[in-house]
């Protein structure tokens, strides 16, 4: 009855499940995920094309398969974003046990595909890459801990999460996958620090990340040429990093044209990591703007609806995948104009790949669920009642 009272959607009894997420579901952040894709389709049916021919595909296989995956990345989206909370966090505590068990497995049974990495795992048809389902799943998992820690006499849950945490970060810096390693504590840091972690044990935190690093770098030659490459003054134009540049800088505002760039003919990974080099070049800063615009608008809109949450396990989960959502689309696209060390991430439902683009799906469905409009007393009427 409270719940009745204080809410600002109204209770309808009997309300099909479709029009009743229609209405409840956050409409913009939706229609930017799907502007992005549509970004995406259109950015590969140019940068892919180099690629397939290189291999013997198809001019357009790559583009069909992105679509496929697209497919069914939005298809788990949709479902996943009609989905309550709690059915949320209980698949997703499933999922994270499966991911993790993966996770695990890749030094005895995974492949690096020639890339240096032991990231995938190989089925003849596609590949599987773990640690893309697992940063959404963890983010639950995490929450849920995290808000249980917050109950009288609940279970030290911070604590648990950190430890399942410096588990991932330990296994994903072997692979290596320094990038994915840093978006899992960046992710997970948030949500602590949202839940109530004092800054000194923040600072002690980012401490232990610094001496991370500086070991990595001078026990990893993977982790410090990239290093050594990002600090040099001088940008070889022959490697990613020098055709990516080249490209921005040719695009200028307006680009040079459609199907006129000459970057996607020379980055091997011009549909994956430095898509945003193919956007800039043929579409110029206007596209790139626009592309920036969709994912701040997906985070923060997310976080302003979060902002209104009551439900602990709710804001942390939703909070924690947004902003892991929208950091993951800067850290791609700083690689490309390098503000930052090359890390290998893609950039959320515009680059190529199957792992990446069903993994985003379900962890912005999993997002859109946790935004939804729900019949409860936002947290500032709570706190205003209290006080009275």
């Amino acid at each position: 009855m409270t719940e009745m009272v204080y809410g600002t959607v109204p209770v309808r009894e009997g309300e099909p499940v479709l029009p009743k997420w229609w209405r409840t579901v956050d409409r913009w952040s939706l229609s930017c995920i799907l502007v992005l894709f549509g970004i995406g389709i259109l950015l590969g049916l140019a940068a892919s094309v180099p690629l397939a021919e290189r291999n013997g595909f198809a001019h357009f296989h790559y583009v069909q398969r992105q679509a496929i995956f697209g497919g069914l990345a939005l298809s788990a989206m949709l479902f996943t974003s009609m989905l309550s909370p709690v059915m949320v966090r209980r698949i997703a505590v499933i999922g994270f046990l499966g991911a993790f068990i993966s996770l695990m497995g890749l030094p005895f049974l995974g492949t690096d595909f020639g890339k240096g990495a032991v990231r995938w795992y190989s089925l003849g048809f596609a590949s599987v890459q773990p640690s893309e389902f697992l940063k959404p799943l963890f983010v639950i998992v995490a929450a849920w801990m995290m808000a249980a820690s917050q109950e009288i006499g609940g279970p030290p849950g911070k604590l648990w999460s950190f430890g399942i945490a410096v588990t991932i970060v330990f296994a994903l810096a072997l692979q290596p996958d320094f990038g994915q390693a840093s978006l899992v504590l960046f992710g997970w840091g948030v949500m602590w620090f949202v839940a109530g972690a004092p800054m000194t044990l923040l600072a002690g935190m980012a401490g232990l990340v610094g001496l991370g690093g500086m070991f990595a770098y001078n026990n990893s030659e993977h982790f410090a040429r990239r290093i050594d490459g990002f600090l040099n003054p001088e940008v070889d134009p022959r490697t990613q990093l020098g055709y990516a540049t080249n490209a921005i800088q040719e695009g200028g505002f307006f680009g040079v044209g459609v199907g006129e760039g000459t970057v996607k003919w020379s980055l091997p990974d011009a549909h994956t990591d430095f898509i945003i080099a193919v956007a800039a070049e043929e579409y110029g800063l206007i596209l790139v703007l626009l592309i920036i615009v969709l994912y701040a608008v997906v985070t923060v809109r997310s976080m302003l609806r979060l902002m209104r949450e009551r439900d602990p396990f709710i804001r942390l989960a939703g909070t924690g995948l947004a902003s892991m959502f929208g950091v993951q689309a800067m850290i791609n696209m700083g690689v490309a104009v390098r503000l930052l060390p090359a890390k290998g991430m893609t950039l959320p439902f515009v680059s190529y790949g199957g792992s990446s683009l069903i993994a985003g799906g379900i962890a912005v469905g999993m997002l859109l669920a946790f935004t939804r409009s729900r019949p409860q007393g936002e947290i500032g009427e709570i706190l205003r009642g209290r006080m009275r």
